[in-house]
């Protein structure tokens, strides 16, 4: 059992490794110019490797946007039963940057950037973002006693979380001077548990 464990990890390790690579290439060179041979060599793997984990350049960058969103999924399973369901979810969305720091780390917002603008990764962002949809709304699912497939409510809130997500997101990466990401993420997740309220009238 601790064999597997530890073969798992390593697995997720050489996954996470192969995105970063993929990744932090693509910032530097532009996408056109990055072989896949090129993020194998990177990450210290062969190209065998990377086939066996990826199929595209794509996926491999969308991927870690994939692993962190995931992580959301996974913390609200691990919040207390009796919580709030918007408190949970908020703790919960929160998980995936608690390492953050009012100044956004340069390379990961390179890379979230390039995520966004770079047609030939959009599609594959857009495809993340689904997944990450999916696994939240069966998490908030199991929550509530619903069903993904016939109650629209955890569908709902899964989109509403995402949602949130990636405006606070494309506030961050436009932010001048910089702000804190994790600050923006509970701004918009408290007002959309609020019922999003008009703005007060200046």
């Amino acid at each position: 059992m601790d064999s597997l464990g530890l073969r798992e990890r390593k697995k997720r390790q050489t996954r996470q490794a192969l995105s970063w690579a993929a990744l932090r290439l693509a910032v530097e060179r532009g996408l056109d110019n990055v072989l896949v041979e090129d993020i194998a060599a990177e990450a210290g793997v062969s190209t065998r490797t990377f086939n066996n984990y990826f199929s595209s350049k794509a996926e491999a960058i969308s991927s870690r946007h994939l692993d962190r969103m995931r992580t959301v999924s996974d913390a609200l399973r691990a919040r207390p039963p009796d919580e709030p369901l918007w408190t949970a979810l908020t703790h919960a969305a929160l998980a995936p940057f608690e390492d953050d720091h009012p100044t956004p780390d340069a390379d990961w917002q390179a890379g979230v950037k390039l995520m966004l603008s770079e047609p030939a990764l959009v599609g594959e962002f857009l495809r993340a973002n689904a997944l990450a949809d999916r696994e939240l709304a069966a998490a908030i699912a199991e929550r509530t006693g619903t069903d993904p497939k016939h109650d629209l409510y955890p569908r709902l809130v899964a989109a509403a979380v995402g949602a949130a997500t990636n405006i606070a997101n494309e506030h961050w990466l436009n932010a001048d001077p910089p702000v804190s990401l994790t600050g923006l993420l509970r701004d918009a997740l408290q007002q959309v548990a609020a019922g999003l309220p008009p703005p007060p009238s200046t």
